[in-house]
């Protein structure tokens, strides 16, 4: 059997296209800190399966591979991580603060 590494369910909110993050009250969250630490394969299916419902809130959700941290979920890869800080070609969402 192989190991199943940790999961949150994450995509682009609809009319914003910020990236979000699915809650374990099955909300959504811009703050990765919220999200759902997943580490049951089979609730990752569920909760994606879900996620895939919500056609009116989130386009692309995805599970990402993530880490537990005592703060909360840390990602594990360069993608991930990147997307937590939001836009890249200017400043505006997440890095409107940064200013």
């Amino acid at each position: 059997m192989s190991h199943f590494t940790p999961k949150v369910v994450t995509g682009n909110d609809l009319l914003l296209g910020d990236v979000i993050y699915l809650t374990e009250t099955d909300s959504w969250s811009r703050d990765l800190l919220l999200a759902q630490l997943i580490t049951d394969p089979d609730q990752a299916a569920r909760k994606l399966a879900y996620a895939e419902t919500q056609t009116h809130k989130i386009v692309g959700p995805y599970l990402a591979d993530m880490q537990a941290a005592p703060q909360g979920p840390m990602p594990m890869h360069f993608r991930e991580g990147f997307r937590t800080r939001g836009p890249s070609n200017y400043r505006h969402g997440k890095q409107e603060g940064l200013l």
